[in-house]
């Protein structure tokens, strides 16, 4: 299970030229600095596995509440973003940020291995989708599978770090996270047609990535 009840989940590209300078930054400043802020629990990076996964880069954080994600210590880091932080997001390309609530979430810890899948879906059809996330978690080698639904006002909200950016995407309103021991445990797990058939609207967007990084709660000096 997730640590907390809400995520703020980004997917994101990077630059060639800013690569080495986003890997420097991302472990050493920013994901201390969000676990870091009071009511997070843990920061995790992926990667993504093969080239049929995009964005490259998906980072996780677990959150107590849906109000820490919303909450000022969070809102004014937002707004006072460092100069490696200023200069580093400006290498950032296809970058999707969603804050969500956790609906769901089975499963005894992390895996290696995330698949993420986003999608758009009406609040009517969330039930039906439910049961699906349950049954995945009972699948050999899964160790995690999680619904979120997203916060669109919250997650679209522009700060100080985003307002000028050019890279930032809408999210989908709905995302599953499935995690496992290694790639062969995801085979038909959650199909495109079951997930039609139980009311996703449009587009799924799938991911596999392989985790790079985690760090739980820690003290940060800015």
């Amino acid at each position: 299970m997730l640590a907390g009840e809400a995520v703020a989940a980004i997917w994101n590209d990077i630059a060639p030229e800013g690569r080495d300078q986003f890997y420097d930054w991302h472990i050493n400043e920013h994901i201390p600095e969000r676990v870091g802020i009071p009511g997070f629990r843990r920061g995790r990076r992926y990667i993504a596995v093969d080239a049929g996964t995009w964005p490259e880069f998906f980072t996780l954080y677990e959150a107590d509440t849906m109000q820490v994600l919303q909450g000022s210590d969070y809102t004014n880091r937002l707004n006072d973003p460092t100069p490696w932080t200023t200069a580093t997001t400006a290498h950032f390309r296809n970058t999707t940020r969603a804050l969500a609530r956790l609906l769901d979430s089975h499963g005894p810890g992390v895996g290696g291995v995330m698949l993420t899948i986003r999608f758009d879906c009406d609040d009517q059809h969330v039930a039906a989708i439910r049961p699906l996330i349950g049954d995945a978690g009972q699948g050999a080698r899964v160790v995690g599978a999680h619904l979120c639904r997203g916060d669109t006002a919250a997650s679209t909200l522009r700060s100080a770090e985003s307002r000028d950016r050019t890279d930032i995407q809408a999210p989908q309103n709905c995302f599953i996270m499935i995690e496992v021991t290694d790639t062969d445990a995801l085979r038909n797990i959650l199909p495109d047609l079951a997930l039609s058939n139980a009311g996703v609207r449009g587009q799924l967007v799938r991911g596999v990535y392989r985790l790079e990084y985690s760090r739980t709660k820690t003290r940060f000096t800015p």
